[in-house]
């Protein structure tokens, strides 16, 4: 089970942490993930990161401002997101899957994060 957190009304060119904690079985051989969606739109990949934590991949319209790390020893993922814009209001969800696996199968509920202009 995945449990998001740290969103939260900013302005523009603010930052916010995004958390995301994992219970029950340890996720340390998973790729984790983050997505977003915004209102009308479908949910898009944002960033990646694989077990050990050097492989990362980003959306190419974030790289530069935000970054994933994760924490195996808590179990936690984290989304560091700088020099935000109106344009990433979105809820931001946090994904799990075996470095197998082609598709994410476990998600958490979501985080809303809301910039103003």
């Amino acid at each position: 089970q995945l449990q998001a957190s740290g969103g939260g009304l900013v302005q523009a060119g603010g930052s916010l942490r995004l958390s995301c904690v994992a219970s029950g079985p340890t996720l340390s051989t998973y790729i984790m993930a983050w997505f977003r969606q915004s209102p009308g739109k479908e949910r898009g990949f944002v960033a990646s990161i694989g077990w050990i934590g050097s492989t990362t991949l980003y959306a190419d319209s974030l790289k530069g401002r935000f970054t994933i790390s994760r924490d195996n020893a808590k179990n936690t993922v984290y989304l560091q997101m700088n020099s935000l814009k109106p344009e990433d209001t979105a809820v931001y969800y946090c994904a799990a899957r075996p470095a197998y696996e082609s598709r994410y199968g476990s998600w958490g509920q979501g985080t809303q994060v809301t910039v103003s202009s």
